[in-house]
Order: structure tokens, then sequence, then C-alpha cells
């Protein structure tokens, strides 16, 4: 049986992996700046990740949420630590797009109202409603349209108010930092503003940090470089180092009801443990401050180089915009370099997603290669 062909493939096949390296079947090694879209937070094969899983998966690795799970708790009470989120909720389930869309389910329960507002180049996931407010008509289907959303330009603070004021939005759904549409963001008076405005409308704020979150911004979710106070956070790449698993954090102006959410394999006990050691080594290594000396050297590296004309995103979700589509030399730094790195909807834009726990002499390598491929 083949398999569905919907991913154009690059010709590497990775086996093995170890930190920010990854080998493939010819035991070639490759610096791995892109973490399988941010999602290699603590860098491969990381000794405390490994003996986390296999200590669950000896133990329990899996049971429905219709029995107590300690686990579940244990994360919880260690991300409201490590976030700063304090008294917020926290609901489990397995992938980015599950978290989107449990939290517009749950905007539109609580509001009683069915429109969102999303942005453009804007990436919320594929699935039913979150691709709704994804902003690529290619990957919308007929069925996905029939939801209500309305597409702004960001920093268009006019057209935002306007369309809350009709009172029929029951989510505002935005990315601090853009993904997959290029590392943009908008300027922090919009972002505050915007905050402001929902409240006053009835509508809630949800802050998409499946990408940006975990650190990756320089701090722990890239709402809080802003004044502002989401609604709901959903989460997702970063929380278990390649195991599937995503959530959302709720603010306590919302009461969970019994079938309100609902999900098989969210929250299980293997996911669990996958997280909590993630979080665990974030906190003992010192990872978030990592992720900020890291950033400053890669942008003060960057600057030198002439053909980059502009440097997008903040800590360790960065973007090299140059003059020219990136495709070409994407491929050029893998077959001939060695090095993993990024597209985006912006096709002039080299995006950058290492482990948090990349160095300087990583940086060094990608950096060398990288003047040395624009020079060829």
């Amino acid at each position: 049986m083949p398999l569905f062909n919907v991913y154009p493939l690059y010709n590497v096949t990775p086996v093995s992996a170890k930190g920010v390296y990854v080998y493939d079947e010819n035991n070639i090694e490759y610096l791995d700046l892109y973490g399988g879209h941010a999602v290699i937070s603590i860098g491969h094969g990381h000794p405390k990740y490994l003996e986390a899983v296999t200590n669950q998966v000896h133990k329990l690795g899996f049971y429905s949420n219709a029995i107590q799970n300690p686990l579940q708790v244990a994360l919880a009470e260690k991300l409201e630590i490590l976030s700063g989120c304090k008294d917020y909720e926290l609901f489990l389930c397995s992938s980015g797009a599950e978290a989107n869309e449990n939290a517009l389910k749950l905007a539109s329960f609580k509001t009683e109202k069915s429109r969102v507002i999303a942005f453009k180049n804007g990436f919320h996931g594929r699935t039913s409603a979150a691709v709704a407010v994804t902003d690529n008509k290619n990957i919308i289907a007929p069925i996905n349209a029939q939801q209500k959303v309305t597409i702004l330009d960001l920093n268009d603070i006019e057209s935002a108010k306007r369309e809350l004021e009709k009172g029929d939005v029951c989510a505002v759904i935005v990315e601090f930092i853009q993904g997959v549409g290029g590392l943009d963001q908008a300027n922090a008076d919009f972002f505050e503003q915007l905050d402001i405005l929902c409240k006053e409308n009835n509508t809630l704020f949800i802050a998409d940090e499946v990408q940006s979150g975990y650190g990756r911004s320089g701090k722990f979710f890239a709402f809080q470089h802003y004044n502002v106070t989401p609604d709901i956070i959903s989460i997702a790449k970063g929380m278990g180092n390649g195991f599937p698993i995503g959530g959302i954090l709720i603010h306590p102006n919302i009461k969970a009801k019994y079938g309100m959410l609902g999900t098989t394999f969210g929250g299980n006990h293997l996911a669990c443990a996958a997280g909590l050691s993630v979080l665990n080594v974030i906190e003992e290594e010192g990872l978030m401050d990592n992720v900020n000396e890291m950033s400053a050297y890669f942008i003060k590296i960057a600057k030198t180089i002439p053909e980059v004309k502009q440097i997008k995103g903040r800590g360790l979700m960065l973007g090299l915009e140059f003059n020219f589509e990136v495709s070409e030399l994407r491929k050029k730094l893998i077959y001939d370099y060695h090095i993993f790195t990024g597209g985006a909807a912006n096709k002039n834009v080299l995006r950058i997603l290492p482990p948090l726990n990349v160095n300087k002499d990583h940086l060094n390598q990608f950096f060398e290669a990288l003047i040395s491929a624009l020079t060829d």
C-alpha cells in the first residue's frame, strides 16, 4: 500500500538523534536547527526525557480520562509555576490543532456566539475550526469554509474595533509571533488594545502559543512580552519534546461543565511523563536564560551578513529574510552542509527553530555554512 502523497520530501532518512544532531542511515551527521517545526525543545534523546518515558511505559502507558491521573495534576502544577499563569486551569489534548479546536469551541460555549476574528498569514492547524481560522485557502475544504471567520491585517486596530462592536464575535485568535507565516509580529499597542476591546465586547482573547510557547520567545509565553491577559492559551509543539501532547490554559472566568470538552488520548500517562520531563529540564538547566543569550548571539552575527535584509522573530523563534526565495538555499544547507532549517509562507524567510539548549558552537557552524552557501 503506498503512502498518501501529501508531503514533498527531502532525500534524507534520519535513523537516530542526539542533542542538536540527527544521523541518517549512512551515519551522516546533520545539525538540527529546525527541531521538526519547533517540537524538539530540550534536544533529541535528552537523558532525563528518556528516563521519564522509559520508566512510565514500564508502569502504565495509557488509560482513559475516566480515572484519576496524578501525573496530569503534577504537570498542571509545574506548568503554573514555570509559566506564571496563576489560577489558570489546564485541559490536555494531543496536538496544536486540537488545542485550538478546543479553545475556539470553549469560546463559543462561553459567549454563545460563533464568529471568529483571525489575522492574515496566521496558522492555527488543519482541522475543522482551526483550519477555518488559518489564512491559507489552499488547505481549507468547503466543509471548513462554512465557519464564520473574518481575517484582518495585523496592526489594524480600527478594523478589529469595528468588527468586535458588531457583537457576534466569540473569539479573537492570534499568534504573538507568527510561525508558518514568517515570524511577523504586531506592535505592542495593537495587542494591548485588542485585549481591551475583547473584554469590552464579551469576546475571548485566545493566544496561540503552539509554536512560540515553552520559553522559545525568551519568556515562557510570547504574549508575556506585552500587557495582555488571554482568556485561553493554546500550547503543543515544545511540550513533549517529540511525544504528541497539547493543551489549553483556561482563565478562571471560564467555568467547566461535564462533557464540555473531551479527548481519548489527551493527558495520557506517557504524554504527561514526557511533558513533566521537559518542564523539569527547562527549569533545572536554565534553558530560558540560554534562549535569550543564544538569541542575542545569533542576531549579532546575522547583522553582519549583507544578504540578510531583515532579522525576524524573538528568542529562538527566528527568521532571516533575504531578497530571494530560500528554497534552493535550504536544499544547499541540507545536502551540502548537512544543516536542517525551515521555510515559511513568506518564501524569502529562512526559519530557525533549534532546541532551546543550542550553544554558540552550533550557531557558529550554521553561520559558517550559510556564508559559504551564499558565496557559492
